[in-house]
């Protein structure tokens, strides 16, 4: 025969065929917006590192929480930045209801409501004054139990606030279980939890090092995963699940593809997967320079992390994306 009996190129002949045919979309409802919120600021301060990306004041925040609910974002995602007199060596600015987080955590509420879901980050290192995720034993090292005491108060500190979802991100060995535990007792137990399952201590934070004013010396190769290490995040969903999280997340998202597709296999919850700002930076980077085509970068990255088996994707674009899809 002069031709072949199968043509798989016939589905890709025309963009209304292509449409047709797609075999994975991402939703606006699937994506969730980060947000830095800087005490003190009267106006946005731009990261110089995150191109597109400020450090919000009250207002801003406001605001930009508007424009990413009326373009159909899922989520927004919370990060507090206290100035320096405010951190200590416990985080107890993360605590106070006057925090800036907490504080932060109001203003969305009243702002866009139940119209989406809001979401605290649950973790000590923008707070503290080494900038570590938890609190220091006398050896220097990060004292797990020690720091769980603290987490399971700011989990609910957070759903006092208004916070529909904690992420505890700090790696600490039962932190899911304890924030559990916490919620539950003080009456917040319809408050989800979204855990940081594979949070890998690897090179790709470092922009968001600028966003947050992070004053971490040495790294978190500790407490956070070992980037060569697929197993091992493996066992610490199944531990999450095993606690109560209602979502588990890997991050980053782009070089640990494998490792979302091996935990959407193995657990019945929702995934979710950051696109975090290294990521972000490389392809704003690359397309300032005209080395790549910044919309179908950012669209292809997007579409590899929900192929992996991410159904729910943090990322800088978020609003952008979603106002592109609508």
């Amino acid at each position: 025969m002069s031709f072949p009996d199968v043509r798989p190129r016939r589905l890709r002949r025309t963009p209304a065929l292509r449409r047709l045919v797609e075999e994975t979309r991402v939703a606006p409802s699937e994506l969730v917006l980060p947000l830095f919120l800087k005490e003190g600021l009267t106006e946005p301060r731009a990261i110089s590192s995150m191109p597109g990306v400020v450090q919000h004041s009250r207002e801003s925040l406001r605001k930009a929480a508007h424009e990413a609910v009326s373009a159909g974002v899922g989520g927004l995602m919370l990060f507090g930045v206290p100035t320096d007199e405010h951190k200590d060596a416990t985080g107890s600015a993360g605590l106070d209801p006057s925090g800036i987080l907490n504080v932060g955590i109001r203003d969305l509420v009243a702002e866009v409501g139940d119209s989406t879901v809001i979401m605290s980050d649950l973790c000590l290192d923008e707070f503290t004054s080494h900038g570590h995720c938890g609190v220091l034993a006398t050896d220097g090292s990060v004292d797990n139990d020690a720091t769980l005491a603290i987490y399971a108060d700011m989990a609910v500190a957070q759903a006092d606030a208004g916070a529909h979802m904690v992420g505890p991100s700090g790696m600490m060995d039962g932190q899911v279980g304890v924030v559990r535990h916490a919620l539950d007792k003080a009456g917040y137990q319809d408050t989800s939890i979204l855990a940081y399952s594979a949070k890998y201590a690897g090179a790709f934070y470092g922009p968001f090092r600028e966003a947050v004013e992070s004053t971490l010396q040495g790294d978190r190769r500790q407490y956070q995963q070992d980037p060569p290490n697929l197993r091992e995040a493996l066992r610490e969903v199944d531990l999450d699940v095993a606690e109560g999280a209602d979502i588990v997340m890997v991050k980053p998202a782009l070089a640990y593809l494998d490792v979302i597709a091996a935990i959407r296999d193995r657990v019945t919850v929702p995934v979710a997967a950051y696109q975090v700002s290294g990521e972000y930076a490389m392809v704003e980077a690359a397309a300032a320079n005209g080395w790549i085509d910044r919309d179908r970068v950012i669209a292809e990255s997007l579409t590899s992390i929900k192929r992996a088996g991410a159904q729910i994707i943090l990322t800088y674009w978020a609003t952008e994306v979603a106002q592109r899809l609508r």
